[in-house]
């Protein structure tokens, strides 16, 4: 058998390689960091971590010490072994078999496309904040969000049909923006406080949170919802340069920047919004609206520039997570767990062209569903909860590869590893169980319960008879 890494592959593990060949090796170490930061970076999540008040700074130190630090090496462990196009759904396959394999591309698949759908909610709320009072209406007017939709999801499809020759440039200047922009957001507080306009500012103060279920569901939602991400990356594994090593090397640097970035935004923001009246939806350009509002109407016009650069996360982060999106089917027609049409390659490009189709229209029909409930911060947080859960299912099989998978697959890392691996699991396994409590107020508690519970264990239970109906049309695999 062929080895990667001194783990044995199956001939379809070895297929998968010779298929790999085929694509453009485009991502270096430098595009891997950035788009590390970018994918994790998740700006909403800021608004969630400010609901926790001046205790967010341990719970930021717990989250990293019990979540980030273990996710980044079992991810490097795992990437080492096994650095595959497809990443987590490989690495799935490859360890639990082919159904749990499948099941973890969906929750991937459902993540990203959950994630994109909502694309038209964040831009117009950030043209809102940019453009003040008087732009209100766009957020609110369903034409304007259609069209946004619309024109966003082309430009993505666009970007994707190119690759990663085009779209790594995207993923780059929207890692650089994003870090400027909270950069400027760290600074203000200390800015205001030398203008004698804030009074106080404590950004580091440990203060230790309350144990209640309300603070444990606002950790478990910023720990996993804010600083997990690192395996998206592993997707494009067939198309990086060295991705054994460079992918490892990027989430070794990436993850105090990412640390940093949250704590000192985190901070800052609580210096003009309290927890009550965070916007959880654009929780940043609120912040950035009060504060440079304090400066008068010449340095207020900075505000704008900075939520429209901010902007650029969210518009940038939704092309890497779509162009990985696209990739999940095709790998999955390599190993026959859908039709070969999905496998089908550009002839220039050499890019997955009608797996970009398909999610394109997924993604206008999920788009358009999800304007149902526009303007609406329940819907909002609902649809996010959604979104992460079925990311934390995929977590969860990520974290138990290094614990559980059968030993001759040689998987299984030493103790300390383990430990980490572990540690991982319950934080996941926390934030799934807990995905049912809100946050905000909502209409109905007992709503919202029963709406998570029934679209997460739906999905999963679809994709199941979907899986087992189309292995009695495929024939076994070579």
């Amino acid at each position: 058998m062929a080895t990667i890494a001194g783990t044995q592959l199956t001939a379809v593990e070895a297929r998968d390689l010779a298929h790999s060949a085929e694509l453009r090796k485009e991502l270096g170490i430098r595009d891997l960091l950035l788009a590390q930061i970018l994918v994790v970076v998740v700006p909403e999540f800021f608004g969630t971590a400010v609901k926790a008040g001046p205790a967010h700074v341990s719970l930021w130190l717990l989250a990293f010490l019990l979540f980030f630090i273990p996710q980044a090496f079992v991810v490097g462990h795992l990437n080492r072994l096994m650095p595959l196009e497809g990443g987590l759904y490989e690495w799935a396959r490859i360890g639990f078999g082919d159904w749990v394999g499948f099941l973890v591309a969906w929750n991937l698949w459902l993540t990203c496309t959950v994630q994109v759908s909502q694309i038209a909610l964040i831009t117009t709320t950030y043209i809102t904040y940019a453009a003040g009072p008087k732009a209100e209406w766009i957020a609110s007017n369903t034409k304007t969000l259609i069209a946004v939709s619309l024109v966003v999801i082309a430009g993505m499809m666009f970007v994707a049909r190119w690759g990663l020759r085009l779209g790594k440039w995207v993923t780059n200047a929207g890692s650089v923006f994003t870090v400027l922009i909270i950069a400027v957001l760290g600074a203000l507080p200390f800015v205001l406080l030398w203008r004698g306009t804030l009074h106080e500012y404590h950004p580091a103060r440990l203060v230790m949170p309350s144990l209640t279920l309300f603070s444990l569901s606002v950790f478990a939602k910023m720990t996993f919802g804010a600083l997990s991400g690192f395996d998206t990356i592993a997707i494009f594994a067939g198309e990086a340069r060295s991705p054994a090593r460079s992918i490892a090397r990027a989430t070794l640097v990436a993850t105090p920047i990412i640390a940093l970035l949250y704590i000192a935004g985190t901070s800052s923001i609580l210096a003009f919004v309290s927890p009550e009246n965070v916007d959880i939806i654009g929780p940043i350009p609120q912040a950035l609206s009060l504060g440079f509002g304090s400066f008068g109407d010449a340095a207020a016009m900075v505000a704008p520039v900075a939520i429209l650069l901010l902007l650029t996360n969210y518009l940038c982060t939704y092309v890497l997570l779509f162009s990985a999106n696209a990739r999940l089917p095709m790998v999955a027609g390599w190993d026959s767990l859908l039709p070969k049409w999905f496998t089908k390659l550009h002839a220039q490009y050499k890019t997955p062209i009608n797996s970009i189709l398909f999610m394109g229209g997924v993604a206008i029909a999920a788009s358009m569903a999800v304007l149902l409930g526009v303007g609406n911060q329940e819907a909002f947080a609902m649809l996010q909860i959604w979104t992460w859960t079925f990311y934390g299912l995929a977590y969860l099989v990520m974290f138990a590869i290094p614990l559980v998978s059968r030993k001759e697959l040689g998987l299984r890392p030493g103790f300390w590893l383990r430990s980490a691996s572990a540690s991982g699991f319950l934080v996941t396994l926390l934030f799934v169980v807990l995905c049912v409590f809100p946050i905000i107020s909502v209409s109905s508690v007992t709503a919202y319960t029963l709406k998570t519970v029934c679209v997460v264990v739906g999905a999963n239970v679809f994709a199941l008879v979907l899986y087992f109906v189309s292995r009695r049309k495929v024939p076994d695999k070579v």
